[in-house]
Protein backbone atom coordinates (compact mmCIF):
# COMPACT_ATOMS: atom_id res chain seq x y z
CA UNK A 1 0.00 0.00 0.00
CA UNK A 2 1.47 3.29 -1.03
CA UNK A 3 0.23 6.03 1.26
CA UNK A 4 2.38 8.78 -0.22
CA UNK A 5 0.07 9.52 -3.14
CA UNK A 6 -1.39 13.03 -3.13
CA UNK A 7 -4.77 13.73 -1.60
CA UNK A 8 -7.11 15.91 -3.62
CA UNK A 9 -8.94 18.81 -2.03
CA UNK A 10 -12.58 19.05 -0.93
CA UNK A 11 -13.04 21.63 -3.70
CA UNK A 12 -11.84 19.10 -6.27
CA UNK A 13 -14.24 16.52 -4.83
CA UNK A 14 -16.97 19.14 -5.26
CA UNK A 15 -16.31 19.15 -8.99
CA UNK A 16 -17.79 15.62 -8.94
CA UNK A 17 -20.85 16.88 -7.07
CA UNK A 18 -23.44 14.73 -8.85
CA UNK A 19 -21.49 11.55 -8.17
CA UNK A 20 -20.80 12.51 -4.57
CA UNK A 21 -24.46 13.30 -3.82
CA UNK A 22 -25.59 9.93 -5.18
CA UNK A 23 -22.90 7.92 -3.36
CA UNK A 24 -23.27 9.74 -0.05
CA UNK A 25 -27.07 9.94 -0.29
CA UNK A 26 -27.39 6.20 -0.84
CA UNK A 27 -25.39 5.41 2.29
CA UNK A 28 -27.15 8.12 4.31
CA UNK A 29 -30.72 6.92 3.70
CA UNK A 30 -29.77 3.44 4.88
CA UNK A 31 -27.91 4.75 7.93
CA UNK A 32 -30.77 7.06 8.96
CA UNK A 33 -33.25 4.24 8.53
CA UNK A 34 -31.62 1.98 11.16
CA UNK A 35 -32.17 4.26 14.15
CA UNK A 36 -35.18 6.09 12.74
CA UNK A 37 -37.06 2.78 12.57
CA UNK A 38 -35.95 1.88 16.10
CA UNK A 39 -37.43 5.17 17.36
CA UNK A 40 -40.70 4.59 15.49
CA UNK A 41 -41.34 0.96 16.44
CA UNK A 42 -42.98 1.56 19.85
CA UNK A 43 -45.53 3.84 18.18
CA UNK A 44 -46.05 1.37 15.33
CA UNK A 45 -46.62 -1.52 17.75
CA UNK A 46 -49.22 0.53 19.62
CA UNK A 47 -51.01 1.05 16.30
CA UNK A 48 -50.82 -2.33 14.53
CA UNK A 49 -49.82 -4.73 17.33
CA UNK A 50 -47.17 -7.45 17.02
CA UNK A 51 -45.20 -6.75 20.19
CA UNK A 52 -43.91 -10.35 20.23
CA UNK A 53 -42.26 -9.72 16.85
CA UNK A 54 -40.80 -6.36 17.88
CA UNK A 55 -37.15 -7.44 18.08
CA UNK A 56 -37.23 -9.13 14.67
CA UNK A 57 -37.42 -5.76 12.89
CA UNK A 58 -33.69 -5.22 13.27
CA UNK A 59 -32.91 -8.89 12.59
CA UNK A 60 -34.60 -9.07 9.17
CA UNK A 61 -33.18 -5.67 8.20
CA UNK A 62 -29.59 -6.68 9.02
CA UNK A 63 -29.86 -10.03 7.24
CA UNK A 64 -31.23 -8.33 4.12
CA UNK A 65 -28.43 -5.77 4.30
CA UNK A 66 -25.69 -8.40 4.61
CA UNK A 67 -27.06 -10.40 1.66
CA UNK A 68 -27.24 -7.33 -0.58
CA UNK A 69 -23.70 -6.12 0.21
CA UNK A 70 -22.41 -9.47 -1.02
CA UNK A 71 -24.22 -9.11 -4.35
CA UNK A 72 -22.78 -5.70 -5.26
CA UNK A 73 -20.18 -6.95 -7.75
CA UNK A 74 -22.73 -9.22 -9.46
CA UNK A 75 -25.25 -6.35 -9.68
CA UNK A 76 -22.67 -3.97 -11.14
CA UNK A 77 -21.65 -6.51 -13.78
CA UNK A 78 -25.30 -7.15 -14.66
CA UNK A 79 -26.69 -3.61 -14.61
CA UNK A 80 -23.78 -1.15 -14.63
CA UNK A 81 -23.37 1.87 -12.35
CA UNK A 82 -26.63 3.57 -13.23
CA UNK A 83 -28.80 0.45 -13.37
CA UNK A 84 -27.41 -0.86 -10.06
CA UNK A 85 -28.11 2.42 -8.27
CA UNK A 86 -31.61 2.71 -9.72
CA UNK A 87 -32.27 -0.83 -8.51
CA UNK A 88 -30.92 -0.01 -5.02
CA UNK A 89 -32.99 3.14 -4.60
CA UNK A 90 -36.04 1.42 -6.11
CA UNK A 91 -35.85 -1.55 -3.73
CA UNK A 92 -35.32 0.73 -0.72
CA UNK A 93 -38.25 2.94 -1.74
CA UNK A 94 -40.49 -0.12 -2.25
CA UNK A 95 -39.57 -1.47 1.18
CA UNK A 96 -40.22 1.92 2.79
CA UNK A 97 -43.60 2.21 1.07
CA UNK A 98 -44.53 -1.30 2.24
CA UNK A 99 -43.59 -0.36 5.81
CA UNK A 100 -45.74 2.79 5.58
CA UNK A 101 -48.76 0.80 4.37
CA UNK A 102 -48.36 -2.15 6.77
CA UNK A 103 -51.65 -3.20 8.38
CA UNK A 104 -50.00 -5.80 10.65
CA UNK A 105 -46.52 -6.52 12.00
CA UNK A 106 -45.68 -9.47 9.65
CA UNK A 107 -46.14 -7.14 6.67
CA UNK A 108 -43.93 -4.55 8.36
CA UNK A 109 -41.25 -7.22 8.79
CA UNK A 110 -41.36 -7.99 5.06
CA UNK A 111 -40.98 -4.27 4.36
CA UNK A 112 -38.01 -4.07 6.72
CA UNK A 113 -36.36 -7.00 4.95
CA UNK A 114 -36.82 -5.31 1.56
CA UNK A 115 -35.45 -2.08 3.03
CA UNK A 116 -32.40 -4.02 4.20
CA UNK A 117 -31.78 -5.36 0.69
CA UNK A 118 -31.94 -1.83 -0.75
CA UNK A 119 -29.81 -0.29 2.00
CA UNK A 120 -27.15 -3.01 1.72
CA UNK A 121 -26.92 -2.61 -2.04
CA UNK A 122 -26.64 1.19 -1.77
CA UNK A 123 -23.97 0.95 0.94
CA UNK A 124 -21.87 -1.53 -1.03
CA UNK A 125 -22.25 0.50 -4.22
CA UNK A 126 -21.12 3.62 -2.37
CA UNK A 127 -17.75 2.09 -1.54
CA UNK A 128 -17.38 0.25 -4.86
CA UNK A 129 -17.97 3.38 -6.94
CA UNK A 130 -15.49 5.45 -4.98
CA UNK A 131 -13.00 3.09 -6.59
CA UNK A 132 -14.39 3.29 -10.12
CA UNK A 133 -16.14 6.68 -10.40
CA UNK A 134 -13.58 8.96 -8.72
CA UNK A 135 -9.88 9.54 -9.51
CA UNK A 136 -7.55 7.78 -7.10
CA UNK A 137 -6.31 11.02 -5.51
CA UNK A 138 -9.89 11.61 -4.26
CA UNK A 139 -10.39 8.16 -2.71
CA UNK A 140 -9.47 9.34 0.80
CA UNK A 141 -11.87 12.31 0.60
CA UNK A 142 -14.60 10.15 -0.90
CA UNK A 143 -14.11 7.41 1.72
CA UNK A 144 -14.21 10.00 4.50
CA UNK A 145 -17.46 11.42 3.19
CA UNK A 146 -19.11 8.03 2.70
CA UNK A 147 -18.00 6.79 6.14
CA UNK A 148 -19.20 10.03 7.73
CA UNK A 149 -22.69 9.25 6.45
CA UNK A 150 -22.88 6.34 8.89
CA UNK A 151 -22.14 8.66 11.80
CA UNK A 152 -24.47 11.36 10.49
CA UNK A 153 -27.25 8.81 9.99
CA UNK A 154 -26.79 7.51 13.54
CA UNK A 155 -27.13 11.09 14.78
CA UNK A 156 -30.06 12.24 12.61
CA UNK A 157 -32.03 8.97 12.69
CA UNK A 158 -33.03 8.95 16.39
CA UNK A 159 -33.91 12.65 16.36
CA UNK A 160 -36.02 12.39 13.20
CA UNK A 161 -37.70 9.17 14.36
CA UNK A 162 -38.45 10.67 17.76
CA UNK A 163 -39.99 13.73 16.13
CA UNK A 164 -42.37 11.66 13.96
CA UNK A 165 -43.16 9.30 16.84
CA UNK A 166 -44.00 12.21 19.15
CA UNK A 167 -46.78 13.25 16.78
CA UNK A 168 -47.86 9.64 16.14
CA UNK A 169 -46.90 9.88 12.44
CA UNK A 170 -44.79 6.74 12.12
CA UNK A 171 -46.21 5.92 8.67
CA UNK A 172 -45.32 9.39 7.39
CA UNK A 173 -41.68 8.81 8.38
CA UNK A 174 -41.46 5.80 6.05
CA UNK A 175 -43.18 7.82 3.30
CA UNK A 176 -40.48 10.48 3.67
CA UNK A 177 -37.78 7.81 3.32
CA UNK A 178 -39.45 6.48 0.16
CA UNK A 179 -39.73 9.97 -1.36
CA UNK A 180 -36.11 10.74 -0.47
CA UNK A 181 -35.03 7.59 -2.32
CA UNK A 182 -37.04 8.58 -5.38
CA UNK A 183 -35.46 12.06 -5.42
CA UNK A 184 -31.97 10.59 -5.19
CA UNK A 185 -32.79 8.05 -7.90
CA UNK A 186 -33.73 10.93 -10.22
CA UNK A 187 -30.17 12.27 -9.83
CA UNK A 188 -28.52 8.97 -10.79
CA UNK A 189 -28.53 9.22 -14.64
CA UNK A 190 -26.76 12.60 -14.62
CA UNK A 191 -24.69 12.07 -11.49
CA UNK A 192 -22.89 8.83 -12.35
CA UNK A 193 -20.50 8.00 -15.19
CA UNK A 194 -21.91 5.60 -17.79
CA UNK A 195 -18.76 3.54 -18.17
CA UNK A 196 -19.53 1.06 -15.43
CA UNK A 197 -19.94 -2.65 -15.48
CA UNK A 198 -22.92 -3.60 -17.62
CA UNK A 199 -22.06 -6.04 -20.36
CA UNK A 200 -18.77 -6.98 -18.74
CA UNK A 201 -17.68 -10.48 -17.91
CA UNK A 202 -20.31 -12.22 -15.76
CA UNK A 203 -19.58 -12.30 -12.04
CA UNK A 204 -20.60 -15.64 -10.47
CA UNK A 205 -22.32 -15.55 -7.08
CA UNK A 206 -20.41 -17.23 -4.26
CA UNK A 207 -23.48 -19.17 -3.10
CA UNK A 208 -21.82 -21.28 -0.39
CA UNK A 209 -20.09 -18.26 1.10
CA UNK A 210 -23.32 -16.29 0.87
CA UNK A 211 -25.27 -18.98 2.76
CA UNK A 212 -22.60 -19.15 5.47
CA UNK A 213 -22.66 -15.36 5.92
CA UNK A 214 -26.47 -15.33 6.05
CA UNK A 215 -26.30 -18.08 8.69
CA UNK A 216 -23.76 -16.05 10.65
CA UNK A 217 -25.84 -12.89 10.43
CA UNK A 218 -28.95 -14.83 11.45
CA UNK A 219 -27.25 -16.41 14.48
CA UNK A 220 -25.81 -13.09 15.63
CA UNK A 221 -29.06 -11.21 15.08
CA UNK A 222 -31.11 -13.81 16.96
CA UNK A 223 -28.52 -13.71 19.76
CA UNK A 224 -29.26 -10.01 20.02
CA UNK A 225 -32.96 -10.62 20.74
CA UNK A 226 -32.66 -13.66 23.08
CA UNK A 227 -32.69 -12.94 26.81
CA UNK A 228 -31.24 -16.27 27.97
CA UNK A 229 -27.50 -15.76 28.40
CA UNK A 230 -26.51 -19.40 27.75
CA UNK A 231 -28.53 -19.55 24.54
CA UNK A 232 -27.03 -16.25 23.45
CA UNK A 233 -23.48 -17.50 24.08
CA UNK A 234 -24.28 -20.69 22.14
CA UNK A 235 -25.56 -18.65 19.20
CA UNK A 236 -22.44 -16.47 19.21
CA UNK A 237 -20.30 -19.62 19.29
CA UNK A 238 -22.28 -20.94 16.31
CA UNK A 239 -21.70 -17.64 14.51
CA UNK A 240 -17.94 -17.87 15.09
CA UNK A 241 -17.96 -21.45 13.81
CA UNK A 242 -19.76 -20.31 10.67
CA UNK A 243 -17.19 -17.53 10.22
CA UNK A 244 -14.43 -20.17 10.42
CA UNK A 245 -16.28 -22.27 7.82
CA UNK A 246 -16.67 -19.16 5.65
CA UNK A 247 -12.93 -18.49 5.70
CA UNK A 248 -12.10 -22.10 4.84
CA UNK A 249 -14.61 -22.08 1.98
CA UNK A 250 -13.27 -18.79 0.63
CA UNK A 251 -9.69 -20.09 0.67
CA UNK A 252 -10.58 -23.24 -1.27
CA UNK A 253 -12.83 -21.83 -3.99
CA UNK A 254 -12.26 -19.55 -6.94
CA UNK A 255 -15.64 -17.83 -6.46
CA UNK A 256 -15.30 -15.61 -3.41
CA UNK A 257 -17.08 -12.81 -1.57
CA UNK A 258 -13.87 -11.16 -0.37
CA UNK A 259 -11.09 -10.39 -2.86
CA UNK A 260 -8.35 -12.95 -3.47
CA UNK A 261 -5.56 -10.96 -1.69
CA UNK A 262 -7.45 -11.36 1.61
CA UNK A 263 -6.26 -14.97 1.77
CA UNK A 264 -2.77 -14.57 0.32
CA UNK A 265 0.26 -14.90 2.60
CA UNK A 266 1.71 -11.54 3.57
CA UNK A 267 -1.35 -9.59 2.40
CA UNK A 268 -2.40 -6.64 4.54
CA UNK A 269 -6.04 -6.86 3.52
CA UNK A 270 -7.19 -9.29 6.22
CA UNK A 271 -5.77 -7.03 8.92
CA UNK A 272 -7.34 -3.96 7.33
CA UNK A 273 -10.77 -5.61 7.36
CA UNK A 274 -10.32 -6.79 10.96
CA UNK A 275 -9.36 -3.28 12.08
CA UNK A 276 -12.39 -1.80 10.32
CA UNK A 277 -14.63 -4.40 11.99
CA UNK A 278 -13.22 -3.76 15.48
CA UNK A 279 -13.57 0.01 15.08
CA UNK A 280 -17.09 -0.07 13.66
CA UNK A 281 -18.39 -2.55 16.24
CA UNK A 282 -17.65 0.02 18.95
CA UNK A 283 -20.63 2.06 17.77
CA UNK A 284 -22.89 -0.69 19.20
CA UNK A 285 -22.59 0.93 22.65
CA UNK A 286 -24.85 3.73 21.35
CA UNK A 287 -27.83 1.37 21.64
CA UNK A 288 -27.66 1.58 25.45
CA UNK A 289 -26.22 5.07 26.02
CA UNK A 290 -29.66 6.77 26.05
CA UNK A 291 -30.77 4.27 28.73
CA UNK A 292 -27.71 5.06 30.86
CA UNK A 293 -28.25 8.78 30.34
CA UNK A 294 -31.83 8.59 31.57
CA UNK A 295 -31.45 6.07 34.41
CA UNK A 296 -28.00 6.99 35.73
CA UNK A 297 -27.66 10.62 34.68
CA UNK A 298 -31.25 11.78 35.09
CA UNK A 299 -31.36 13.24 31.57
CA UNK A 300 -34.68 13.80 29.77
CA UNK A 301 -35.29 11.41 26.82
CA UNK A 302 -34.40 13.92 24.08
CA UNK A 303 -31.09 14.94 25.72
CA UNK A 304 -30.24 11.31 26.45
CA UNK A 305 -30.86 10.47 22.78
CA UNK A 306 -28.41 13.12 21.61
CA UNK A 307 -25.83 11.93 24.16
CA UNK A 308 -26.25 8.46 22.66
CA UNK A 309 -25.44 9.80 19.20
CA UNK A 310 -22.37 11.80 20.32
CA UNK A 311 -20.01 8.94 19.44
CA UNK A 312 -21.21 8.96 15.83
CA UNK A 313 -21.03 12.75 15.70
CA UNK A 314 -17.38 12.66 16.78
CA UNK A 315 -16.75 10.04 14.09
CA UNK A 316 -18.37 12.14 11.35
CA UNK A 317 -16.74 15.46 12.21
CA UNK A 318 -13.23 14.08 12.66
CA UNK A 319 -13.16 12.39 9.26
CA UNK A 320 -13.37 15.76 7.53
CA UNK A 321 -10.05 16.75 9.14
CA UNK A 322 -8.46 13.29 9.06
CA UNK A 323 -8.93 12.91 5.30
CA UNK A 324 -6.42 15.73 4.64
CA UNK A 325 -3.53 13.59 5.90
CA UNK A 326 -1.36 12.10 3.17
CA UNK A 327 2.17 11.74 4.56
CA UNK A 328 2.91 8.02 5.00
CA UNK A 329 4.04 8.44 8.61
CA UNK A 330 0.94 10.46 9.52
CA UNK A 331 -1.40 7.98 7.84
CA UNK A 332 0.24 5.08 9.71
CA UNK A 333 -0.10 6.99 12.97
CA UNK A 334 -3.79 7.71 12.39
CA UNK A 335 -4.58 4.09 11.51
CA UNK A 336 -2.96 2.78 14.69
CA UNK A 337 -3.89 5.48 17.22
CA UNK A 338 -7.54 5.71 16.13
CA UNK A 339 -8.50 2.39 17.79
CA UNK A 340 -6.46 3.37 20.86
CA UNK A 341 -8.33 6.66 21.19
CA UNK A 342 -11.67 4.85 20.95
CA UNK A 343 -10.54 2.31 23.57
CA UNK A 344 -9.35 5.03 25.95
CA UNK A 345 -12.57 7.03 25.57
CA UNK A 346 -14.80 4.02 26.27
CA UNK A 347 -12.66 3.01 29.29
CA UNK A 348 -12.85 6.53 30.78
CA UNK A 349 -16.60 6.62 30.18
CA UNK A 350 -16.94 3.28 32.01
CA UNK A 351 -15.24 4.76 35.06
CA UNK A 352 -17.62 7.75 34.99
CA UNK A 353 -20.72 5.56 35.27
CA UNK A 354 -22.36 5.85 38.70
CA UNK A 355 -25.85 5.81 40.13
CA UNK A 356 -27.44 9.25 40.47
CA UNK A 357 -24.45 10.87 38.78
CA UNK A 358 -24.11 14.59 39.37
CA UNK A 359 -24.70 16.95 36.47
CA UNK A 360 -20.99 17.94 36.18
CA UNK A 361 -20.07 14.26 35.82
CA UNK A 362 -22.81 13.69 33.23
CA UNK A 363 -21.66 16.72 31.25
CA UNK A 364 -18.15 15.24 31.08
CA UNK A 365 -19.66 12.25 29.26
CA UNK A 366 -20.24 14.38 26.17
CA UNK A 367 -16.61 15.38 25.37
CA UNK A 368 -15.45 11.87 26.27
CA UNK A 369 -17.92 10.39 23.77
CA UNK A 370 -16.90 12.90 21.10
CA UNK A 371 -13.21 12.05 21.64
CA UNK A 372 -13.94 8.32 21.52
CA UNK A 373 -15.84 8.77 18.24
CA UNK A 374 -12.94 10.81 16.91
CA UNK A 375 -10.83 7.64 17.15
CA UNK A 376 -13.04 6.03 14.50
CA UNK A 377 -12.97 9.13 12.33
CA UNK A 378 -9.18 9.42 12.42
CA UNK A 379 -8.58 5.89 11.16
CA UNK A 380 -11.58 4.85 9.06
CA UNK A 381 -11.02 6.75 5.77
CA UNK A 382 -7.39 5.64 5.59
CA UNK A 383 -8.33 2.03 6.34
CA UNK A 384 -10.92 2.16 3.55
CA UNK A 385 -8.34 3.41 1.06
CA UNK A 386 -5.86 0.79 2.29
CA UNK A 387 -8.41 -1.85 1.27
CA UNK A 388 -9.00 -0.25 -2.13
CA UNK A 389 -5.29 0.00 -2.92
CA UNK A 390 -4.47 -3.53 -1.76
CA UNK A 391 -4.42 -4.80 -5.36
CA UNK A 392 -3.70 -3.38 -8.80
CA UNK A 393 -6.36 -5.59 -10.41
CA UNK A 394 -9.37 -3.38 -11.22
CA UNK A 395 -12.04 -6.01 -10.57
CA UNK A 396 -10.40 -7.21 -7.36
CA UNK A 397 -10.04 -3.57 -6.29
CA UNK A 398 -13.76 -2.95 -6.79
CA UNK A 399 -14.51 -6.14 -4.87
CA UNK A 400 -12.20 -5.03 -2.05
CA UNK A 401 -14.01 -1.68 -1.90
CA UNK A 402 -17.49 -3.25 -1.95
CA UNK A 403 -16.45 -5.75 0.75
CA UNK A 404 -15.94 -2.83 3.17
CA UNK A 405 -19.74 -2.55 3.34
CA UNK A 406 -20.06 -6.28 4.10
CA UNK A 407 -17.48 -5.96 6.90
CA UNK A 408 -19.25 -2.90 8.34
CA UNK A 409 -22.65 -4.58 8.22
CA UNK A 410 -21.40 -7.79 9.84
CA UNK A 411 -19.59 -5.87 12.57
CA UNK A 412 -22.82 -3.95 13.30
CA UNK A 413 -24.70 -7.24 13.76
CA UNK A 414 -21.96 -8.80 15.91
CA UNK A 415 -21.62 -5.61 17.94
CA UNK A 416 -25.37 -5.41 18.66
CA UNK A 417 -25.47 -9.02 19.90
CA UNK A 418 -22.32 -8.63 21.99
CA UNK A 419 -23.66 -5.40 23.51
CA UNK A 420 -26.82 -7.14 24.67
CA UNK A 421 -24.77 -10.03 26.08
CA UNK A 422 -22.45 -7.73 28.08
CA UNK A 423 -25.37 -5.72 29.48
CA UNK A 424 -27.06 -8.94 30.63
CA UNK A 425 -23.83 -10.23 32.19
CA UNK A 426 -23.52 -7.01 34.20
CA UNK A 427 -27.11 -7.08 35.45
CA UNK A 428 -29.18 -6.54 37.48
CA UNK A 429 -27.14 -3.47 38.49
CA UNK A 430 -27.33 -0.86 35.71
CA UNK A 431 -23.98 0.64 36.75
CA UNK A 432 -22.37 -2.79 36.48
CA UNK A 433 -24.07 -3.35 33.10
CA UNK A 434 -22.76 -0.03 31.81
CA UNK A 435 -19.22 -0.82 32.89
CA UNK A 436 -19.27 -4.35 31.43
CA UNK A 437 -20.52 -2.94 28.13
CA UNK A 438 -18.05 -0.06 27.87
CA UNK A 439 -15.00 -1.96 29.12
CA UNK A 440 -15.81 -4.91 26.87
CA UNK A 441 -15.84 -2.72 23.78
CA UNK A 442 -12.78 -0.82 25.02
CA UNK A 443 -10.94 -4.15 24.98
CA UNK A 444 -12.13 -4.89 21.43
CA UNK A 445 -11.00 -1.44 20.31
CA UNK A 446 -7.59 -2.01 21.90
CA UNK A 447 -7.31 -5.21 19.84
CA UNK A 448 -7.87 -2.92 16.84
CA UNK A 449 -4.54 -1.27 17.64
CA UNK A 450 -2.82 -4.67 17.36
CA UNK A 451 -4.48 -5.50 14.02
CA UNK A 452 -3.60 -2.02 12.72
CA UNK A 453 0.03 -2.54 13.73
CA UNK A 454 -0.06 -5.92 12.00
CA UNK A 455 -1.29 -4.11 8.89
CA UNK A 456 1.79 -1.90 8.92
CA UNK A 457 4.12 -4.85 9.57
CA UNK A 458 2.61 -6.95 6.77
CA UNK A 459 2.69 -3.95 4.43
CA UNK A 460 6.36 -3.36 5.07
CA UNK A 461 7.13 -7.04 4.56
CA UNK A 462 5.13 -7.14 1.32
CA UNK A 463 6.89 -4.03 0.05
CA UNK A 464 10.26 -5.57 0.87
CA UNK A 465 9.32 -8.77 -0.93
CA UNK A 466 8.18 -6.79 -3.98
CA UNK A 467 11.43 -4.82 -4.11
CA UNK A 468 13.46 -8.03 -3.79
CA UNK A 469 11.47 -9.64 -6.59
CA UNK A 470 12.07 -6.58 -8.79
CA UNK A 471 15.82 -6.76 -8.14
CA UNK A 472 15.91 -10.49 -8.88
CA UNK A 473 13.99 -9.96 -12.09
CA UNK A 474 16.33 -7.15 -13.14
CA UNK A 475 19.49 -9.25 -12.72
CA UNK A 476 18.17 -12.33 -14.49
CA UNK A 477 20.14 -13.04 -17.71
Amino acid sequence: MNSSRSVGSWRELGSHLGTVVVLAGGVLVGAINIYLAASLLPTAVADIGGERLYAWNMTVFLIGQVVATMLVSWTLAKSGNIGAYLLGFGVFAAGSALCAASPVMPVLLVGRGVQGLGAGLLTGLGFALIHSALPQRLWVRGSALISAMFGLGNFVGPALGGLFAQFGSWRLAFVVLALGSVVLAALVPKGLPRNGGAGGAPVPVALRSLLLVVGTAGAVSVAGVISDTLVRVALLALALTLVWAFVRTEKRTSVRVLPRPTYQAGSTLRWVYLTIALLASGVAVETFLPLFGQRLGGLPPLAAGFFGAALSLGWSLTQVVSSSAHRPRTVRLLRTTGPGLLAAGLAVLAMLQQRDASMPVVLVWLPVLLIAGAGIGLAMPHLSVAAMTSTTDKREGEKAAAAIATVLTMSTAFGAALAGLLVNVGGPSLVSSARWLLLGFALLSALGMLTALRTEHSGARSAGTSRRDEVETAVEP
